[in-house]
């Protein structure tokens, strides 16, 4: 039998799930491990994410990764069971590079060469010389390890099989002498052939010899000439007192595992705890975080109500300012441009007749105090907010010296939608469909934003096109996956947002419910929002969203909707999808003015 087969089998590096040796190994919480693929593709045809072993279930699936030990021991393990050969090649009598026995003999060889002293290659003969002299010397190989504690790096093969295999490596059985044709042989497995006797490169002696001043094996002649006042005894007798020591260093490197195992149990009971903690800490923290919301909420709407009217007097203030000084631009570069010919003339009379008239700056504004007022009106209402904060920082006080009480220890609710920082890791470019667009649609060069003219356009009346219905689809198609992006509406009065089906119908009226292939959000006379369900579904919004972000989970069925800026989840459609949607975008008739402000898609970036 091989070394290798006598304490490693196949069983203790073989997945459950493939039965073959693993390949990437990864751990699950419960402990027990599989190949990287294999648990995944079993955890992707589940809806519950179980152990296939002991069955354990995990509410959230677990984030997965390679257990680098593991494959590093797997990876030796298949060196020694044939040069990466897997079980299934195993089985089917295939197999490549050095048996188990050699990858054994490899390792040993790697380290008899980091032993503290030099130990010759394995090869023994008796010398001609030793026989001419009638000296019958047993040539003997030097031992092939040490004491593990002392001479074996914490990071060799043979250390690592140790931690994962159960018992410590054993030692090589002892030496053994036999007789063959008058000759004396010493090997690590017994008997040897002639070519593997080890004799001295310089004497051409046999190596029976250990100096333990110079811990080198030499030859009588080397003893003779180089180590004749050194501490010397045969290989066969420092061996044996080698060896003795290897039952103590096999049970320090027992109890230093078994150290290892309670900690790591230790460690798992310390992490269990901890998620418990974290439960009752997010159930204190909702009960109290809902509480300031709810208080918030008003003051936050007031304010974004307030910044907006300040924004909008502020642009209808610069807007007159700066019409007034592009037409003193206009006057000045006339000016400028009369005074130039004049230069240029040859006509005396005339330059010095309109000289005067020229050279006399006109009637025009001091606008070295003017500018644009600042003021955003917003102090009362941070004033009002500053005494909330003030009341809750007394909680959280409160709650960092005694903790949250017992009757607010309740289960935390359970997110029946992602967060929208979540969400939006599947943000795509979504940009405008110029071949679907209602001829009184105006589209921007970058098919990023759209509103609406005052009359028809001259387009071809494509059969994608929508004649009757203000509208316009987004070019890219969604036929799986998840799909997310963005869209500014602040400002304007009326608009519809969402997905639309392939097949809808383009022309002339159309009944935009999700029945007929539409799921979208829409605001009408700036403060009622409704989705165009069967009846229409009306929503109150306490908050008014300048940013509206839309999430497709089309395998779900699911089109929802967020406040970007609030970071509000505000309704979800649930349906089946059985072809491709696209984004659908209405920003509805301009009503005289009142609603000229665009739709416009822009980039998402990442909420905190």
């Amino acid at each position: 039998m091989s070394l290798c087969g006598s304490f490693l089998s196949d069983e203790q590096f073989q997945c459950s799930i493939c039965l073959d040796v693993f390949n990437n190994p990864s751990s699950t919480p419960c402990g027990h491990s599989f190949c990287m693929a294999c648990i995944s593709r079993y955890w992707d045809g589940s809806k519950v994410c179980q152990c296939p072993l002991c069955k354990k279930t995990f509410q959230k699936r677990p984030d997965l990764q390679i257990n680098r030990t593991l494959r590093e021991i797997t990876e030796q393990f298949r060196s020694m069971r044939g040069g990466g050969v897997t079980g299934r090649e195993k089985r089917g009598g295939r197999g490549g590079g050095r048996g188990g026995d050699g990858a054994i003999h490899d390792l040993f060889e790697e380290l008899r060469k980091k032993l503290p002293r030099h130990l010759p290659k394995p090869a023994m003969t008796l010398t001609q010389d030793a026989q001419s002299q009638g000296v019958s010397i047993p040539t003997l190989s030097p031992p092939v390890t040490t004491p593990l504690a002392s001479s074996v790096p914490n990071n060799s093969p043979i250390t690592a099989l140790n931690h994962t295999s159960g018992p410590p490596l054993p030692p090589p059985p002892p030496p053994q002498f036999s007789r063959s044709s008058g000759r004396r042989r010493f090997t690590v497995s017994g008997a040897a052939s002639s070519q593997s006797s080890p004799v001295c490169e310089i004497h051409h002696r046999g190596i029976m010899i250990y100096c333990r001043t110079d811990r080198v094996c030499i030859c009588p002649d080397c003893k003779a000439e180089d180590h004749q006042d050194h501490d010397t005894v045969t290989v066969e007798d420092e061996w044996m007192e080698t060896k003795s020591h290897l039952s103590v260093s096999e049970q320090k490197i027992q109890e230093m595992i078994r150290q290892r195992i309670r900690k790591i149990e230790e460690i798992r009971m310390s992490v269990s705890e901890l998620e418990l903690a974290v439960e009752r800490e997010t159930a204190g923290s909702v009960c109290l975080f809902s509480a300031l919301m709810t208080a918030i909420e008003h003051s936050q709407a007031e304010l974004m109500e307030v910044m907006d009217m300040s924004r909008r007097a502020a642009e209808h203030q610069a807007d007159a300012m700066i019409r007034q000084l592009e037409l003193e631009v206009e006057e000045l570069r006339r000016r400028e441009s009369a005074l130039t010919e004049l230069a240029q003339s040859d006509d005396y009379n005339h330059c010095v007749k309109m000289f005067p008239v020229l050279s006399s700056p006109p009637a025009t504004k001091d606008w070295s105090g003017v500018s644009v007022n600042p003021d955003l009106g917003t102090g009362t209402i941070y004033r009002s907010l500053s005494v909330l904060v003030e009341k809750f920082q007394e909680e959280l006080k409160t709650v960092a010296e005694t903790g949250f009480p017992a009757s607010v220890l309740e289960p935390s609710p359970v997110r029946t939608q992602p967060r929208i920082k979540r969400i939006q890791e599947y943000a795509v470019d979504v940009t405008l469909d110029n071949n679907t667009a209602h001829p009184r649609l105006i589209l921007s060069e970058d098919m990023k934003s759209v509103r609406c003219g005052d009359r028809h356009q001259m387009l071809p009346d494509n059969p994608e096109r929508f004649d009757r219905v203000v509208c316009v689809l987004g070019r890219e198609a969604i036929s799986s996956g998840r799909h997310y992006w963005e869209v500014e509406v602040g400002g304007k009065t009326d608009w519809d947002l969402g997905v639309a089906r392939q097949s809808i119908n383009r022309k002339g009226k159309i009944e935009v419910t999700p029945m007929n292939g539409y799921w979208f959000l829409s605001l009408r006379d700036k403060n009622k929002y409704a989705f165009r369900t069967e009846p229409s579904t009306d929503v109150h919004l306490n908050l008014r969203p300048h940013k509206i972000g839309v999430f497709v989970d089309f395998e779900k069925g699911q089109v929802s909707f967020y406040n970007v800026d609030a970071k509000i989840h505000i309704y979800t459609f649930s349906d089946t999808f059985t072809e491709c949607i696209y984004p659908f975008f209405s920003p509805c008739t301009n009503k005289s003015g009142k609603n000229d402000g665009p739709l416009i898609i822009t980039p998402v970036n990442m909420t905190e």
